[in-house]
């Protein structure tokens, strides 16, 4: 205890420089802190009564246009995905539809395909060559 005393002149001072110091995080707690209402704009400015409930309803607006401003983009999206599925099931799903179904259906038999088609087992038919050379 030998540098005790109740009687001090001053008090004990500290030399303490941070290590780290961060501006963007102090910007960020000052408007967090303005925002908040919980620090005036300018410190040497008196308080105006209702400031700072005035700062938390600017923030709560700003913050509800922002809100609504998504959920407005929110729900275009979702309308546009609605019209793409709608076009996709009146342009493509018949004839996807037909596609399965037509690979449902039995295969016809060799005499019906060849009714109407070609036929490889058919005569051919051979016309005369009518062109004469010239010398």
């Amino acid at each position: 205890m030998l540098g005790f005393t109740p009687f001090k002149r001053h008090a004990n001072k500290f030399n303490y420089t941070p290590r780290y110091y961060d501006p963007e995080k102090e910007a960020r707690e000052q408007r967090r802190a303005e925002l908040y209402g919980t620090r005036s704009d300018d410190a040497s400015e008196e308080y105006r009564p209702g400031q700072y409930i005035r700062t938390q309803r600017e923030a709560r607006r700003a913050r509800r246009s922002d809100d609504a401003e998504a959920g407005r983009k929110r729900i275009w999206m979702m309308v546009l995905g609605a019209v793409l599925v709608m076009l996709f099931i009146y342009l493509l799903f018949p004839r996807l539809a037909e596609v399965f179904l037509d690979a449902r259906r039995p295969a016809k038999p060799a005499a019906e395909q060849l009714e109407g088609g070609f036929d490889p087992y058919a005569p051919i038919t051979i016309v005369p060559n009518d062109y004469v050379e010239e010398e």
